[in-house]
């Protein structure tokens, strides 16, 4: 590959070039911290999935032949043998289950009996997804964890799309956004920046083709301590009545820091005095590693589309679940009543074959229908056996021992953090609204801080960051993601502080250091 087509790649696409050709040096491993994916998972709640599933399949068998089994339905006492199933099976997951069918608290939404045998029915996978939107099992656990750990406890009335993963969730959103004409090609939304790199770059693409306005958030450092908060006049650029949209990644993708309770007053003022028919979505991913956090969602619920993924709190990418939540009572559909007549003949003759009269379907069962073909509406929805494990990834986060791996969670990666920034001489975030998940180092301020201004843009002027990252993985087998496409400085990287080992975070520092500290002595002896 040339130099130009080095540039041209998406951070992503150059950190998956260079697992490709980076070499383990001997006694040096690769280290990857370019890439998002944990390496914790939650054993409990898989735990009471595998059990549930080993128990379902002897309830097909129960009334049926040795090979073909049996539909299931419910049968008489069904609950009483899984219970005795639990006591033979004693572990962490049989108590989970036996939590969830027994404890008065637990939020199911429905008898333990009925919970049970839809749960087995849909554990099989031997029927489609019905309802299409989210089966009864999962609703209300998905409505609970979502009120407990994103909203602050404040309950919204809401529909729920259990979907195949925050990113299956982002291409439908924007799918449908457009399908609606509630985005049309060309029109002018806000970003808050920086933002996860795939919300700067789908906009771009030919069919949406949008006009970005950036919403910059500026770092703060006061007291030692790390934050980062969107301007006043930052926020007010949503005054402008052209955005017809905006777009957050909260807690932020890479800076990991929650938005602040000052922030999200602002916008919500601003949207109930200037702008009541500004559309929302907020990527609440990383929500669940901050305490007490506030999703935008709980405060401007009406105008607001919020999607969450299990997928970095479980340590489950593999699983590909997620889920998107609408009030009840939103703007969306409100949008859509509104809409000239050439939009409202267009949108009535798009969902004209999933009901009679189209202006009695709402926003969020448009998304379901787009996110299959329209006229495969009657079977789409998210497959029930991934719906079973929302379920339980929901119940299980619910659960006393669902509060204490919570903060095992954080601990870990707060202990990663700190690690890395003693190594560093990094200021250490403001923990309060800190993840801890990601950090985004701005190597530029770094060098200038260690090294001096001279060498730093001396650094900056003989390299680009990209060359400066490939370098890293040739010489010292680290491999970190380049931020600038995410809203960052040009010089920021992203480290995440998820996929290695806890004591690998200061070699990734001393590492660092021993590349700069290369250079520096090469130009050093250049002055002389």
């Amino acid at each position: 590959m040339t130099e130009s087509s080095f540039e041209a790649l998406s951070p992503f696409e150059l950190v998956l070039y260079l697992e490709r050709i980076v070499t383990q040096q001997p006694g040096i491993p690769v280290l990857n911290a370019g890439r998002g994916n944990p390496n914790w998972t939650a054993p409990t709640p898989r735990e009471a999935f595998f059990l549930l599933g080993q128990f379902s399949v002897q309830e097909t068998l129960y009334a049926g032949g040795t090979l073909t089994g049996t539909q299931l339905k419910p049968l008489h006492d069904r609950t009483v043998r899984f219970l005795a199933f639990l006591e033979a099976h004693p572990c962490r997951g049989a108590q989970c289950l036996r939590w969830l069918l027994t404890d008065p608290a637990s939020p199911l939404g429905m008898s333990a009996d009925q919970w049970l045998n839809e749960a087995c029915d849909a554990i099989i996978g031997d029927n489609y997804p019905n309802p299409v939107r989210c089966l009864t099992l999962s609703e209300a656990p998905l409505k609970a964890y979502l009120t407990q750990f994103l909203f602050n406890q404040q309950a919204v009335a809401m529909d729920v799309f259990p979907v195949e993963g925050g990113t299956a969730g982002i291409c439908y959103l924007f799918e449908t956004l457009l399908q609606t004409q509630l985005l049309q090609t060309g029109d002018r939304i806000a970003l808050f920046l920086p933002t996860f790199a795939p919300y700067l770059e789908i906009p771009d693409l030919p069919q949406y083709d949008f006009e970005i306005v950036k919403i910059q958030a500026k770092q703060i450092i006061q007291n030692d301590q790390t934050s980062y908060l969107y301007p006043e006049t930052e926020i007010d650029k949503l005054k402008d009545p052209t955005i017809k949209a905006a777009f957050i990644v909260n807690p932020s993708n890479p800076t990991a820091n929650a938005m602040s309770a000052e922030n999200i007053a602002q916008i919500q003022k601003l949207v109930q005095t200037k702008r009541p028919t500004l559309m929302l979505l907020t990527d609440d991913v990383y929500g669940t590693f901050v305490p007490k956090f506030q999703s935008l969602f709980s405060a401007l619920p009406k105008n607001t589309i919020c999607l969450y993924s299990f997928s970095k709190y479980f340590g489950a990418t593999g699983w590909r679940v997620g889920v998107i939540a609408v009030a009840q009572t939103n703007i969306f559909d409100q949008l859509i009543q509104a809409l000239p007549t050439s939009s409202a003949n267009y949108v009535a003759k798009r969902y004209a074959s999933i009901a009679t009269t189209s202006d009695t379907i709402r926003f969020i069962d448009r998304l379901v229908a787009d996110s299959r073909s329209i006229v495969l509406n009657h079977a789409a929805g998210l497959s029930t056996v991934q719906q079973v494990m929302i379920a339980l990834f929901a119940l299980y986060g619910m659960m006393d021992e669902g509060q204490a791996y919570q903060d095992e969670v954080m601990a870990i990666c707060h202990e990663r953090e700190q690690q890395l920034f003693a190594v560093l001489g990094l200021s250490q975030p403001l923990s309060s609204r800190d993840t801890a998940y990601y950090c985004d180092i701005d190597l530029h301020a770094w060098a200038k801080k260690r090294y001096g201004a001279n060498f730093a843009n001396y650094l900056q002027q003989q390299w680009t960051i990209t060359e400066f990252l490939i370098l890293l993985a040739q010489k010292k087998s680290l491999l970190l993601l380049k931020t600038s496409p995410f809203g960052s400085d040009t010089w920021c990287v992203r480290v995440s502080l998820a996929n290695l080992a806890t004591d690998q975070y200061p070699e990734i520092g001393y590492r660092l250091i021993a590349l700069m500290d290369g250079l520096y002595q090469q130009w050093t002896l250049k002055r002389k």
